[in-house]
């Protein structure tokens, strides 16, 4: 019962009684068309018969029974030359119930005497009336008993029937099949795509990509795909408003504490014209960048003007070759070597801006970190691919990051790994990741150097397996 509820399903019944439905309406006028083809040769049969007579102006009574019993009728009459003659003769058991002309008969004459026949059960005797084959006189008249008739055309009418029923059979049957593969698949396909967008709203890869072939279900595929990209875009930035919200108090307390710090230097300052002055001016110029930083990462993050990603094949180590490039070109990268180990080959499916801002960011932690200690260190990128994804390792030798860092890392405003830091760069670069459908995870950290992992799936959504 359950193939009942489902569309293909329902398909397939209303299609066999439609099928049916068309079959009916043909055994009408079938049975009818039997009907009268039967009677035909009736008439064909005696006037066959009566050609014995014509030939021989007296035969024996058991030869002329048997001539009306082949021809399965009681007499025969002929009129020829203006003249009725009663060809072949015989008993009649009951008076004769209807005559039929079949010389001009109408269809719907036809169609209602053979309707009639059918639900007549009877053993009626009719006169049946039709011209002669090649115009042998005028016309040949037979009488006839319809026990037979009725018979025969209840066993053709069943062969129609059951014939009817093969084919309904078969035509529901192979629409079905069409119907399930043309229409039903592609709607499941749609529901498996809204389904796994349903579990992860955040991941690019899980947005439809429209592949229908028919003209309507492409139109809801494009609809659909639009739909998920709005709604991916309005959730980060609801998340990101939520997280800002959460957020503003703490940032108004940081702020009023650096702002307050540097009052108390400018103060001094305009106080002093002493040698103080040259080493408090660093100080304060330090603590208002460190406030006016704050400001600007707080707001840009606030924004949530972050599109989904692009998704492409692109070199990786052509990103990464430039990120270090970058790197190297800065003031502050002195006493730090810089390595690479990354096959020339590969090739990953991402965004390759977004790609780039990720590396760029942990490349750009490391190196702080690193130059925070005051001592010369590496850096060094590797990646790696298994069958399922890709993997991008980003080493330093710094000291490590803080218990704090490691407690809060991912989340902005909390995971700051430096100090002066205000932990949006890892929530950013985790968030851009998680939008490849892929995870950035921190393996380890410690005295010896810390080791983040960026792994990319290889895996487009699979929708297709989804939906059988």
């Amino acid at each position: 019962m359950r193939i009942l509820n489902t569309l293909s399903g329902r398909f397939l019944i209303l299609t066999t009684v439609f099928v049916m439905l068309a079959e009916v309406l043909i055994f009408v006028p079938s049975v009818a068309r039997f009907r009268e083809d039967y009677l035909l040769l009736r008439l064909e049969k005696a006037q066959i018969a009566s050609l014995v007579l014509l030939a021989e102006e007296q035969i024996a009574m058991p030869l002329e029974e048997e001539l009306l019993k082949n021809a399965d009728v009681f007499n025969v009459v002929l009129r020829r030359d203006q003249a009725r003659q009663l060809a072949l003769s015989g008993p009649i058991p009951a008076p004769i119930e209807a005559s039929f002309d079949l010389r001009d008969p109408s269809p719907w004459e036809l169609i209602g005497d053979a309707m009639r026949r059918l639900v007549n059960p009877g053993d009626d005797v009719i006169r049946v009336i039709g011209s002669p084959v090649q115009d042998a006189g005028m016309l040949i008249e037979v009488t006839m008993g319809t026990e037979q008739l009725r018979a025969e055309m209840i066993e053709y009418g069943l062969r129609i029937l059951i014939l009817s029923a093969v084919i309904s059979v078969f035509t529901a049957t192979l629409l079905f099949l069409a119907v399930r593969g043309f229409l039903v698949r592609p709607i499941k396909r749609v529901v498996a795509a809204m389904s796994s967008y349903a579990e992860a709203p955040e991941d690019a890869r899980r947005i439809i990509e429209p592949a229908a072939g028919l003209t309507e279900l492409r139109e809801a595929e494009n609809a659909l795909a639009s739909l998920q990209t709005q709604l991916t875009g309005s959730l980060k930035q609801k998340e990101r408003l939520a997280q800002l919200g959460g957020a503003v108090a703490k940032i108004s307390h940081d702020l009023r504490n650096i702002l307050t710090v540097a009052q108390l230097f400018s103060d001094r300052l305009e106080r002093s014209d002493g040698p103080s002055v040259q080493r408090a001016a660093p100080k304060l110029v330090a603590s208002l960048s460190r406030a006016v930083n704050l400001c600007e990462s707080t707001l840009a993050f606030g924004k949530a003007e972050e599109p989904p990603p692009r998704l492409s094949r692109v070199p990786l180590s052509q990103i990464v070759g430039e990120v270090l490039e970058g790197e190297k070109l800065s003031d502050d990268s002195h006493g730090i070597a810089f390595h690479e180990d990354v096959p020339s080959g590969m090739l990953v499916r991402a965004d390759p801006e977004q790609l780039y801002r990720v590396i760029a960011n942990l490349i750009r932690n490391a190196r702080q970190a690193i130059q925070a200690t005051g001592q010369s260190g590496e850096i060094a990128v590797s990646a790696n691919e298994t069958e399922s994804d890709w993997g991008i390792q980003i080493t330093d030798s710094g000291p490590g990051l803080p218990i704090k860092a490691q407690e809060h890392l991912f989340q902005p405003f909390q995971g700051g790994a430096r100090k002066g830091g205000i932990g949006l760069g890892l929530a950013i670069a985790a968030e851009l990741i998680r939008g490849h459908g892929g995870k950035l995870q921190l393996l380890s950290t410690g005295p010896d150097g810390t080791k983040f992992l960026v792994t990319l799936p290889k895996a487009v959504a699979v929708l297709d397996e989804a939906a059988e």
